[in-house]
């Protein structure tokens, strides 16, 4: 077993791929950190569409996915980022994704939070932006899902300043009927979003959401912090209310974040427990008994492949996510919403199948290799 990958000078060089996976067996529920994978969809392939068309989804697919991920243990974020939101899956798509993934947590007795924003409209005052929130929050609640309040861009384009941040997002807080996730996400995920909380600052905005946080921290589940940026979640931890818990987003610096110091601890809602999920809920089992360096053993060699799935230009990480799933048999062909697939280079690929070969992520390791020289063939690359 060999496979000839280009590199970024366009030179192949001779690969041999493992031969046997990381073992690794559904067990256990968590006992000391709450974890949820952020998780893709899976597109319709036959489907007669452009990248401007309503997303098509293969449903059967997209939700054997999820049931993937519960049976390990992880809790499934739904209609986040990682799903595409805003770069090709759009509201009326991503309110029957909640409906249906709902329903199907419900059958199996998986955990799920969905995402609610403002993506049914693209501009408007702010009050206008808190109906729309108020319309997303509505339904995920009817389903039965927790929420997650995810950033606006509509909210960054009509906020004049941290007030009105204030006022949307405690109006929703007020009438959230069970405590939510609050997400911050920064610019390297959405340039839109730059300046979010009314200040480019980050202290400042900082400050800002840790004050809607403290009017509201009975309504306040967690936090999520998607910034890139360890000491400022981990100082950020350290200023929530008692009982307000923080959820890395951080797919850069996860192992130490969930791992924790002497003051407290990061729980987790990653994009990259997406392709990660077996090996992540391995380690998290391993943290659940005490054995911090033990997990870490098992996290921090990922940590390399999840800075190359998530570099510049970051929003681009959901194609190297459903990429590997492809490689991984999770689905039977490399096609994306909004035809996304596109949005990375053929090294990029070469090098993220090596690091997740590596890892052992593959569960049939000749399978990953025969569809991995699929690609290149079409590239051009002949072995």
């Amino acid at each position: 077993m060999t496979i000839r990958l280009p590199g970024a000078g366009g030179a192949l060089r001779t690969y041999e791929p493992r031969t046997e996976p990381l073992a690794v067996t559904p067990g256990t529920p968590f006992t000391s950190r709450t974890v949820f994978s952020a998780a893709h969809v899976v597109a319709d392939p036959f489907a007669d569409v452009s990248p401007d068309s309503p997303a098509a989804v293969d449903w059967d697919a997209t939700l054997a996915f999820r049931r993937h991920l519960w049976s390990h243990g992880l809790g499934v974020a739904e209609a986040m980022d990682t799903a595409q939101r805003g770069m090709g899956l759009d509201w009326t798509v991503a309110a029957e994704l909640i409906r249906r993934s709902a329903a199907e947590a419900r059958s199996v007795g998986g955990r799920i939070a969905c995402g609610v924003g403002t993506d049914q409209i693209a501009y408007g005052s702010p009050a206008e932006v808190r109906a729309a929130y108020e319309e997303q929050l509505a339904l995920v609640e009817e389903s039965g899902a927790q929420a997650i309040l995810m950033a606006s861009r509509a909210l960054a384009a009509a906020a004049s300043g941290p007030e009105d941040y204030l006022e949307v997002y405690g109006h929703l807080l007020r009438q959230a009927t069970e405590p939510v996730v609050l997400h911050w996400l920064g610019p390297m995920f959405d340039p839109a979003l730059e300046g979010y909380w009314g200040s480019a600052d980050l202290d400042a905005a900082t400050d800002t959401f840790l004050d809607v946080i403290a009017a509201h921290p009975d309504k306040v589940d967690g936090i999520k912090v998607s910034l890139l940026d360890a000491q400022r979640e981990i100082d950020i931890r350290r200023r929530l209310p008692k009982g307000v818990r923080c959820y890395t987003g951080d797919d850069f610096n996860y192992p130490e974040l969930i791992a924790g110091d002497e003051q407290g601890f990061s729980h987790a809602l990653l994009g990259i427990f997406d392709p990660l999920g077996p090996l992540a809920a391995q380690a998290v089992r391993v943290l659940d008994t005490g054995d911090v360096q033990g997990f870490r053993d098992l996290l921090d060699p990922t940590v390399g492949l999840s800075r190359h799935l998530f570099q510049t230009p970051t929003r681009f990480y959901k194609t190297g996510v459903v990429f590997l799933a492809w490689l991984a048999g999770h689905q039977t062909h490399f096609t994306m919403v909004g035809g996304l697939q596109s949005a990375r280079s053929l090294p990029h690929f070469a090098t993220a199948y090596e690091l997740a070969d590596g890892l052992g992520l593959f569960p049939d390791p000749k399978l990953a290799e025969e569809r991995m020289k699929t690609l290149l063939s079409v590239y051009g690359v002949n072995q």
